[in-house]
């Protein structure tokens, strides 16, 4: 996929308001290691997470990509009428209709003819959008187009420490841990053709998928029966296999790489700056020495926000931007894995 008309023209993000520390979380499942002889720390040791953030409970997360769509408009000189697509891409919803997409195209007042949807694809859902919108704008269909996005891991967390202290085997112990590093918060990305502005900063260059769906169990989140009474509901669960999501992540991610180097002619050499996807210092060193990207060029924010989903690419880099990381003219890749396995890099020149 090549690209000569898109443009990244803003992102904007919200962060939840509450800090929560593994250390806090890690407290509450104490009779989990004493039943099973462990020390604590284990999750900060294997992942260099320390904190996340959390909303408020009961919080609707269309309230959060509202505020980051919001942000990335007022970042702009687009105007919400111009906007002439808008999706959702996160894993979290309120509702399994209509398009949590209505409502953020609703509160931002976008025009009627705008094309308005949802698009889920685990820790991608933001990723694809982006190249939904901008197949758009290549193809000179619309001139602006927005992907939200919005996180929340409080409540699965907190199913899955229960479900820790209910049944403390190794089995539920190690399956449940990745859960543990969980963030949460908002992210939205304005594409545009460029016609809004003369600077021409951010330009989209093209991209590259490789999927490996034969792995599609090693990482599951969805709802099993609470129980075979009348009316007894369902309860989420989450579940990884966080050895071989690692193993068959980095397969995939060398693949995706070298596909990703030679579909928009750069050579290693010439990729600047690199944002992944936020999953632990585990998973970053463990792609980054399979890429063959020395560590100064990437920039991460896990350490503190931990595991956003599809909220940790974009934000992550809306920070590195902030921060001076992402300078005009640096050549950067957007670097994503997500379940399934799923994985798809962008080439971006800043």
């Amino acid at each position: 996929m090549r690209y000569t008309k898109v443009f990244l023209e803003s992102i904007g993000y919200e962060l939840p308001p509450y800090v929560v520390t593994t250390r806090e979380l890690e407290d509450q499942i104490l009779p989990v290691y004493e039943a099973l002889k462990i020390s604590p720390g284990q999750v900060e040791a294997m992942t260099g997470i320390t904190e996340r953030r959390w909303w408020e409970e009961g919080f609707e997360v269309t309230r959060g990509a509202v505020a980051a769509a919001r942000k990335a408009i007022e970042g702009s000189t687009v105007q919400p009428h111009e906007i002439e697509a808008v999706v959702y891409g996160g894993v979290c919803r309120e509702q399994l209709e209509p398009a949590t997409a209505c409502r953020v195209a609703a509160e931002i007042g976008t025009s009627p003819d705008a094309a308005v949807y949802d698009v889920s694809n685990a820790c991608l859902g933001l990723l694809n959008g982006i190249l939904d919108i901008a197949n758009r704008i290549e193809l000179g269909q619309i001139r602006a187009g927005l992907v939200a996005t919005c996180e929340s891991a409080r409540e699965i967390t907190q199913i899955t420490m229960a479900r820790m202290l209910e049944l403390p085997s190794f089995e539920v112990f190690t399956s449940s841990l990745a859960t543990l590093t969980g963030g949460s918060g908002a992210a939205a990305v304005l594409l545009t053709d460029g016609s809004f502005s003369s600077s021409g900063q951010r330009r989209l260059r093209g991209g590259v998928l490789r999927t490996a769906p034969e792995r599609h169990n090693l990482c599951r989140w969805g709802f099993v029966p609470r129980g075979q009474e009348v009316g007894s509901g369902f309860n989420q669960l989450m579940t990884t296999d966080s050895i071989n999501v690692l193993k068959y992540g980095v397969e995939l991610g060398q693949k995706t790489w070298e596909a990703f180097l030679r579909g928009l002619e750069w050579t290693r050499e010439q990729v600047d700056k690199v944002i992944c996807h936020q999953v632990g210092s585990s998973h970053r060193n463990s792609i980054l020495e399979g890429l063959g990207i020395p560590g100064d060029r990437d920039y991460t924010t896990f350490q503190y926000l931990g595991n956003m989903g599809t909220v940790s690419l974009p934000l992550t880099a809306a920070l590195a931007e902030q921060r001076r990381f992402l300078r005009r003219g640096d050549r950067v890749g957007f670097l994503g894995i997500g379940s399934g396995l799923n994985c798809l890099m962008l080439g971006l020149e800043w």
